[in-house]
């Protein structure tokens, strides 16, 4: 009797656990791994993805940086045709328009880039140069001297986009010292009519800047580095779902297979 008794109690124990299994749904695990793959695979080829076209820019801006260099008229540019590009200009500059870039640091000692317009050979139209990099000095109150070469000059350099390469912050610009360049924010400054890009110039005229433009690192790597991760986590998803499904199907079957030698000892001691 009371062993009747107490394999009744456990048999109350055991009841609602195998209730609550059998309440949840077969489907949940399906769906859950369906959706995890769907998501892992879809981040896995838009990084995919993004790494092809950080490519195209790379190769992009070789191409441009191996050409000869294209003509740029006051014929209002198109910024995204010439990114990368590698252009020519005629005009003269305006060294009261200029615009030290701050926190520019070359070999370990801190400078400005040198921004200023040129007024493109007769047209009231300008275009931005970055006519190189200068030491900023030991006194930051004293702005460096910065020659500037007189008359009409020629400018050959490649064409960036500044917004995306030299934006650093929001805070608003004041004096010639600024702490970031839109050409958005420099043409409602200055009021004047300029071309949407800016020029790397790589001619030397003789100023004494230093023009050590390095090749921009467009995180190919990291966009594969990220499609990797995201395949693999992927790939794990569909491991995991199929290991525990075939572990689940040989659990349903072991039960019934070791069952048959209980039925058969409990026969004998009959």
């Amino acid at each position: 009797m009371r062993l009747a008794a107490s394999t009744c109690a456990a048999d109350s124990l055991i009841t609602p656990i195998s209730s609550v299994a059998r309440r949840r749904p077969r489907w949940l695990p399906a769906v859950a791994a369906i959706a995890g793959i769907a998501l892992t695979a879809a981040a896995g080829n838009w990084q995919l993805e993004r790494a092809h076209e950080k490519e195209r820019l790379q190769q992009t801006y070789d191409r441009g940086a191996a050409d000869a260099p294209s003509a740029l008229s006051a014929v209002p540019a198109d910024a995204e045709e010439l990114r990368f590009r590698r252009l020519q200009v005629t005009g003269e500059f305006v060294p009261q328009a200029a615009v030290l870039l701050d926190n520019k640091v070359l070999a370990g000692v801190a400078g400005y880039h040198v921004i200023m317009p040129l007024r493109i050979a007769d047209s009231p139209k300008y275009v931005l140069v970055n006519r190189g990099w200068v030491a900023a000095g030991a006194d930051r109150s004293r702005l460096p001297d910065v020659r500037t070469p007189a008359g009409i000059v020629t400018v050959v350099g490649i064409a960036v986009l500044p917004g995306r390469f030299l934006e650093l912050s929001g805070t608003n610009a004041s004096g010639p010292v600024w702490q970031n360049l839109t050409i958005e924010r420099y043409r409602s400054r200055m009021q004047l009519d300029i071309q949407p890009l800016l020029i790397e110039q790589h001619n030397d005229l003789g100023d004494g800047l230093v023009r050590s433009w390095s090749r921009p690192d467009f995180g190919v790597a990291k966009h594969y580095g990220y499609t990797a991760q995201w395949f693999s986590l992927c790939g794990l998803i569909v491991f995991l779902y199929v290991f525990f499904q075939v572990r689940r199907a040989r659990s349903k079957k072991d039960p019934q297979n070791s069952a048959a030698p209980e039925r058969e000892q409990n026969s004998d001691w009959k």
